[in-house]
């Protein structure tokens, strides 16, 4: 296996600013005190593809029901590698488990982002069987596999990113 990448947690500083956003009634030293238990995602197996992220808070989805999670974590890697997010393959399966944006597509250029390159999770339980999804502090409810990618010859990318969502809309046209 060639190695291509690191987890890093992002600063307290931004991951306050970004748990405040996603959950406005945090407490300063609350937030510390989470920010200090994030685990860097990591594999389970030495067969396993994903690395397992680990949830910074308890949490409970009722069918229908969505959260946005500031993981913490950010991820450093080699140009012309991608790393993919999905939700856990258990929790998918029997709860319906999504990630609102499908697959999070995490690009290598994200890390030097103004945010830190924070990777975000909004979720969804989309159970149709009323299944309520519990994840504690500390547990898996996330998996990011990094992939290679390729680009075509007549490639001519030259945009800078600054930013997550949508950040790259227009770049090079």
């Amino acid at each position: 296996m060639r190695r291509i990448a690191r987890f890093e947690k992002v600063s307290l500083a931004q991951f306050e600013k970004d748990f405040r956003d996603a959950f406005p009634d945090g407490e300063k030293e609350r937030i510390g005190n989470i920010y200090e238990a994030i685990r860097l995602p990591r594999r389970a197996t030495v067969g396993s593809a994903g690395y397992d992220y680990f949830s910074p808070i308890a949490f409970t989805l009722k069918p229908g029901e969505t959260i946005k999670i500031p993981t913490g974590i950010r991820a450093y890697m080699e140009e012309g590698w991608v790393l993919c997010n999905f939700p856990r393959s258990g929790q998918g399966f029997k709860y319906r488990l999504q990630l609102n944006n499908t697959v999070g597509i995490i690009d290598s250029d994200y890390y030097d982002s103004d945010n830190e390159g924070h990777i975000m999770a909004k979720l969804t339980n989309d159970s149709n069987e009323e299944r309520v999804l519990s994840v504690n502090a500390g547990e898996g409810f996330m998996q990011g596999i990094f992939l290679p990618f390729g680009i075509t010859w007549e490639d001519s990318a030259d945009g800078a990113r600054n930013g997550g969502f949508g950040s790259t809309t227009g770049a090079g046209e």
